[in-house]
């Protein structure tokens, strides 16, 4: 008698999964909004996006094994939670770096005639911040690199202090994760030690940005992340010379990444030996313009989830391969 294969329960919407795992498994896909308690109960794995709250509400009573989230970002999983209830969990590093820095290059591509000999502040060098950082020097642009936890493992030769940083960028773009460090690291204090004329990007999280100290600060703003997404505050989207839905890292070759990393996590934690083969649309060498995502929140700014769910096709220009530690 053959036994009962595994149920994976994954979001819906996560690009490229469908057909992957089905000759191994019973995928069930559901919106982020149906996968709740009842419908994880009997799911042995998830599959996930940023919208999915992986914690003891979801997750007590399960038989989940393992949650793996296609994204670079983790903080929607209760790590603690499943250490304690043995829940092994994987995240997609680096999956759509490069994606974010085509964002944060064309933020300053159309803001600026020329990026030659400005300065830009890098918070988090990790696989965003250091792929950023190539690009700048390429550009011409004076690089100064904030990162506490590589500083204090590698010495302070390739990085600066926060205040050095603000005090002297002309643009200052945010890549950590969310935690209580971060939380909030740009208020009111920090933005008034800043130039008034910076540039500020945040394409990380929405709560590393006191929407307060943003809605009274002199700076340009250009902001993919937002506190209480997808109910952001329609005054900040009307103030930010860029808005966009939280798609900086939304290029099919990110979600490629993202996917593709997710399924090969399921694979190995249960023994499949399978290749995983994403084909993407062809390439023709055209570049991201924020512009059109900025004109289209702003003009609807209550399809902040369709505009996620339903992303057109976009492919990266600027491409770097190296690991973070070599480009930095």
């Amino acid at each position: 008698m053959q036994s009962r294969r595994p149920i994976i329960v994954a979001d819906s919407h996560i690009p490229f999964l469908k057909g992957l795992l089905e000759p191994f498994a019973e995928v069930r896909y559901l919106d982020p909004a149906d996968i709740t308690a009842e419908t994880v109960r009997e799911a042995e794995a998830l599959i996930v996006r940023t919208r999915t709250i992986c914690n003891a509400a979801l997750l007590d009573g399960s038989k989940v094994q393992l949650i793996a989230t296609a994204t670079i970002g983790y903080d929607h999983i209760d790590t603690a939670y499943c250490k304690q209830h043995r829940i092994a969990w994987t995240n997609a590093p680096g999956c759509n770096a490069n994606s974010v820095v085509n964002y944060v290059a064309s933020a300053c591509e159309n803001l600026y005639d020329s990026l030659q000999g400005l300065c830009i502040g890098i918070i988090g060098a990790g696989q965003v911040g250091g792929r950023i950082a190539h690009w700048a020097r390429e550009q011409g642009m004076q690089v100064l690199v904030n990162d506490p936890p590589r500083a204090a493992r590698e010495g302070m030769e390739h990085f600066v202090s926060l205040d050095t940083l603000k005090h002297h960028a002309d643009i200052i773009t945010v890549h950590t994760p969310l935690d209580a460090s971060t939380y909030h690291l740009i208020d009111s204090r920090f933005l008034s030690e800043c130039q008034p004329n910076a540039l500020i990007i945040n394409a990380a999280r929405g709560p590393i940005c006191d929407t307060d100290a943003l809605l009274q600060a002199s700076q340009t703003l250009v902001i993919d992340c937002w506190e209480n997404e997808p109910e952001i505050s329609q005054e900040l989207l009307k103030k930010v010379k860029f808005g966009t839905p939280h798609i900086a890292g939304y290029s099919q070759d990110g979600k490629a990444n993202g996917t593709r990393m997710a399924v090969e996590a399921v694979c190995r934690h249960f023994g499949w030996d399978a290749k995983t083969i994403i084909p993407l649309e062809p390439y023709h060498g055209e570049r991201y313009d924020i512009r059109i995502d900025s004109d289209a929140l702003k003009a609807n700014p209550g399809h902040f989830e369709q505009f996620r769910n339903q992303y057109r096709v976009r492919r990266d220009f600027y491409r770097y391969d190296s690991p973070c530690s070599d480009i930095l």
